[in-house]
């Protein structure tokens, strides 16, 4: 982390430990045809921020300055918005046996994490349709970052993936808890390689 740390600091991080059934573990049973739902992110969510940084270097904007994409708040409060978290929307669909999988969408992206809750054999197909929140836009005009790199970087939008044998199902749990679902795509069957993320629906996301 570049510039994060000067000489002689440190960073104290912590860490929560937690206990489930050997039965309830996830991920379980995910198929070809299951289906892709995502959970809108709330910014950034702390990752990138190397990038994030250069950005900001070369945009002329200081920190305290207000936000160009957002009313009523500085540049340093827009981009470190908290992490959303997703507890209850992820306990609610997995006690009422809707979800075959969840991948939290962290450094790397979507292709960088995705495919760790896949078996071989399976490849998820995401329609790259929604817009990218207005601090992902900015960040991406600004810094002039090609839609690849934004994937392999950002969250994009999109905190958490769900895998779920039934998006309606799903959808309207998830409504009923007040959280709003994303169509994202599908699993489909590849040729028994390593899983992977493809992208369809052109090259750029909505802006």
């Amino acid at each position: 982390m570049p510039g994060m740390y000067a000489a002689g600091h440190y960073d104290l991080a912590g860490f929560a430990v937690g206990a489930a059934e050997r039965g309830a573990l996830l991920p379980a049973g995910v198929r070809a045809g299951d289906a892709l739902l995502g959970l809108a992110s709330s910014g950034v969510h702390s990752n990138g921020f190397s990038l994030v940084r250069r950005v900001v270097s070369g945009s002329g904007l200081a920190w305290r300055d207000a936000a160009p994409f957002a009313a009523g708040v500085t540049l340093a409060e827009a981009l470190m918005t908290p992490t959303r978290l997703y507890v209850k929307q992820l306990l609610a669909l997995h006690r009422a046996g809707l979800l075959h999988a969840a991948a939290h969408i962290t450094g790397g992206g979507l292709p960088g994490n995705l495919p760790r809750v896949l078996p071989a054999g399976l490849d998820a197909v995401i329609d790259r349709s929604w817009t990218l929140p207005p601090v992902l836009r900015w960040l991406a005009a600004t810094g002039g970052i090609a839609s690849s790199e934004m994937l392999e970087v950002f969250n994009c939008g999109i905190g958490m993936v769900l895998v779920v044998p039934d998006a309606d199902k799903a959808v309207a749990g998830l409504a009923a808890i007040g959280e709003t679902a994303i169509p994202l795509g599908h699993i489909a069957a590849s040729d028994g390689g390593a899983p992977v993320v493809r992208m369809t629906g052109g090259p750029d996301f909505a802006v």
